[in-house]
């Protein structure tokens, strides 16, 4: 009889109502402890699992996955899940969305929550604070996003690739002095990679590098604009759009148009907004796409972990 229970049958042995039982399954309030006790005994003795009855209940897919991004604002990982949701929606499952904000503690909770939630999988957006050994239950029923790691699936971009693309742009177009606004280093990808990418270049045809590491914010985009800025500097490229935004917006103040703008992205709202920008897309849709692929493979044993890079193309 285990797992073929519905919260109606949970309700009707454990003599209360659906939306109590709902409540014990979800470990909500306003539920006694006498109660509570005399659901969770039938649930126990039923080996009932909840969290799959109550998505039963609520008329929705039994397959369930997870997409953990790092910031429900970021302009690059909207552009994944846009891609990956129609993919799982193609497959049957039904898709929660999920936010670390960088913080390693709160996707140690997340992904306790949806193990005891039973959950099929998990995409998940990296960053340098998450470590394998935090991974390492979900190895076979999760995929990393944006950076990779040992014997785990990971759909990654070609950070130096990306950065190489525009730097040679912009010297063919003859810019001998090319600036930079990065992220900090402690960013193993967008922070590092790129940055070494741009150093790595200007050493390479003799360019003299001029740079800030400020972070992923627009507003650091546009205050430290001026702090790489010389007054034979031609050109600046940023790491993100969201950097190049901000830096944008400080070259409009002050009436500075000598100077061309470059920056990783593509995204919608750059492309509206800045058409002039020279702007590489390192593959955003196309990596959500991949990420949901390799994950639907996964959970249903069609596939092993895998590593897949992204390249990324001029726009």
């Amino acid at each position: 009889m285990q797992n073929r229970l519905t919260i109606k049958d949970i309700a009707r042995l454990s003599g209360v109502g659906k939306s109590t039982v709902s409540r014990v399954l979800n470990n909500e309030s306003g539920v006694s402890q006498r109660t509570r006790e005399r659901v969770e005994a039938v649930v126990n003795q039923h080996g009932f699992s909840p969290s799959r009855s109550a998505r039963a209940m609520r008329g929705q897919s039994d397959k369930v996955v997870a997409i953990i991004v790092s910031r429900l604002d970021s302009l690059s990982e909207n552009l994944a899940v846009q891609t990956m949701l129609p993919a799982f929606y193609e497959q049957g499952y039904d898709p929660i969305m999920m936010e670390s904000q960088f913080s390693a503690q709160l996707v140690e909770e997340h992904l306790q929550m949806l193990s005891r939630r039973n959950i099929d999988g998990v995409v998940l957006f990296g960053f340098t604070g998450v470590t394998e050994s935090l991974l390492t239950s979900w190895q076979s029923s999760l995929v990393l996003l944006a950076r990779d790691a040992s014997g785990f699936a990971s759909v990654c971009y070609d950070d130096d690739g990306a950065i190489q693309l525009l730097m040679e742009n912009l010297y063919a177009r003859g810019h001998r002095h090319i600036s930079f606004i990065g992220v900090p280093h402690s960013d193993a990808t967008t922070g590092k990679r790129r940055h070494d990418a741009y150093m790595a270049f200007c050493q390479r045809h003799q360019l003299e590098p001029k740079f800030a590491l400020p972070g992923l914010a627009m507003k650091q985009g546009y205050e430290h604009a001026a702090h790489v800025l010389a007054p034979h500097t031609t050109a600046l490229l940023c790491a993100t759009d969201t950097l190049a935004l901000g830096a944008s917006k400080y070259l409009q103040e002050q009436r500075i148009d000598t100077v061309q703008l470059a920056s990783v992205g593509n995204t919608p709202l750059m492309k509206f907004l800045h058409p002039e920008i020279v702007t590489v897309d390192p593959g955003y849709a196309e990596a959500g796409r991949q990420a949901a692929a390799q994950l639907i493979e996964q959970v249903n044993g069609r596939a092993t972990p895998r590593q897949i890079v992204i390249p990324a193309h001029l726009v």
